[in-house]
């Protein structure tokens, strides 16, 4: 079983930035992706961004440039830096992580992120 404790989601004005992390606790044994999706009120969700443990990135279009993934692997963490925030980035931010084939994969518990104009 594996715990993710998020933090860092706010209320920001457009242009500016927030830093998401995400903690993860208990086996990560086999877990190789971290990474970040979000949902928007009405949408489905998406990928935003993840993170192998080689440091291998996937970035979602909308976002590139301007969100950056990292991860600590001694800390089991994972980070979502957001710069240039816009009003479209509003949403609740996921953390996910898995194993490569998906057949290990946890969420959690979301944190909200707006973006004021």
């Amino acid at each position: 079983q594996v715990q993710l404790v998020e933090s860092g989601g706010g209320l920001v004005q457009a242009g500016g930035s927030l830093r998401l992390s995400c903690a993860a606790s208990g086996s990560m044994f086999g877990i190789n992706a971290m990474g970040w999706y979000r949902q928007a009120p009405g949408k489905q969700r998406e990928l935003v961004a993840t993170i192998i443990s080689s440091g291998s990135t996937n970035v979602a279009d909308s976002v590139k440039g301007r969100f950056t993934i990292s991860r600590d692997n001694a800390k089991n963490t994972v980070y979502l830096q957001m710069n240039s925030l816009k009003p479209e980035d509003t949403a609740v931010y996921y953390c996910n992580v898995q194993n490569d084939y998906g057949t290990i994969n946890y969420w959690g518990q979301g944190t909200q992120v707006t973006v004021s104009s």
